[in-house]
């Protein structure tokens, strides 16, 4: 079988999507022939090329010839030849559209609804997604494959840590990964915090008294920090899978995290849950994972022991088979 997919993505963000090819491609591989597409975007006006010429004409074209065209994000052809898969992580658009850029709501508006139903195979990374997807889209569950995500063997509880007293809170500066009240719940603790991620857009920084924003590192030193840090702290306001969480409990570090929705399915009763729009809940929830440490870190290394690279490699192959067929 040769697939065709689309890893524009590697080129625009270090984030989650490109988390999930870097460590799919590898897997994928042995099985299929990958015929791997890139589009080239660079600013704003690049951004409007990918979305106005290459996900709906460019990479139908190019795909061509190909048993499969798999996109990993919801951008994708509203129209190909090629039986399409796409990978939705989130919807989280729909949900809290005042979170992000106006081209993104627009253009998810518009395009989404048609982009799964053009879809021959939706791939979920949660159960949670898949039901957003029933719930909000209409989308038929027996079209819909969850597959989630995994972390990388670098994330592992041996290792180096990282020196100091601090928490450690992990994403892109946006405003659904919800810092502010990270930051305030940190404070009214008197506890640093440490932040990890690159500039997003909404005016999110990371900066004042107790705070150092790290930017982007390398997984190495992202694994050293987890495992130095108090706790990690992802009360994220909407998140269809969590990879940060999952990466920091494979660590052997303590997790609080939003209840409700993505984050609260991949914790799996290893993390402690929080009300993400009340910073005091929060502080609360920083305390009780200081004070369960010991408890928690075991039930975190087997939780994350649940997610493998290769089964999400297994159940995608399965569902270009069925694409295809």
């Amino acid at each position: 079988m040769k697939v065709a997919i689309d890893v524009t993505p590697l080129a625009q963000t270090r984030a989650g999507t490109a988390r999930y090819l870097q460590a799919l491609l590898p897997r994928l591989e042995p099985a299929v022939e990958l015929a791997q597409l890139r589009g080239f975007a660079r600013g704003p006006a690049g951004t409007l090329w990918l979305d106005l010429a290459w996900y709906p004409h460019v990479l139908p074209l190019r795909a061509r010839g190909a048993d499969v065209l798999h996109c990993p994000t919801y951008r994708a052809p509203l129209r190909s030849r090629v039986p399409t898969v796409v990978t939705v992580h989130d919807v989280a658009v729909f949900r809290i559209p005042e979170a992000f850029p106006v081209w993104t709501r627009r253009y998810s508006r518009a395009v989404l609804p048609g982009v799964l139903r053009a879809a021959r195979r939706i791939l979920a990374v949660s159960e949670f997604t898949a039901s957003e997807l029933v719930q909000l889209f209409g989308v038929p569950r027996d079209k819909i494959r969850v597959v989630p995500n995994a972390v990388d063997p670098v994330f592992t509880a041996e290792g180096p840590r990282a020196d100091g007293d601090y928490a450690l809170a992990v994403g892109t500066l946006e405003p659904r990964k919800n810092l502010a009240r990270t930051i305030e719940a940190a404070r009214q603790l008197g506890i640093e915090v440490r932040v990890v991620g690159a500039r997003g857009w909404g005016g999110v920084a990371a900066d004042g008294a107790g705070v150092r924003w790290l930017g982007e590192v390398t997984d190495n030193e992202l694994a050293r920090l987890y495992r130095g840090a108090l706790c990690v702290v992802y009360p994220s306001l909407y998140e269809g899978f969590g990879i940060p969480v999952l990466e920091a409990l494979a660590c052997g570090t303590p997790v609080v995290t939003a209840a409700g929705g993505g984050t609260e399915e991949v914790a799996g009763g290893a993390a402690v849950l929080v009300d993400p729009h009340d910073a005091r809940a929060i502080a609360a929830g920083i305390e009780e994972a200081l004070a369960r440490r010991d408890q928690l870190r075991p039930l975190g290394r087997a939780r994350a022991h649940a997610f493998s690279w290769d089964e999400s490699a297994r159940l995608t192959l399965e569902a270009y088979a069925e694409a295809a067929a």
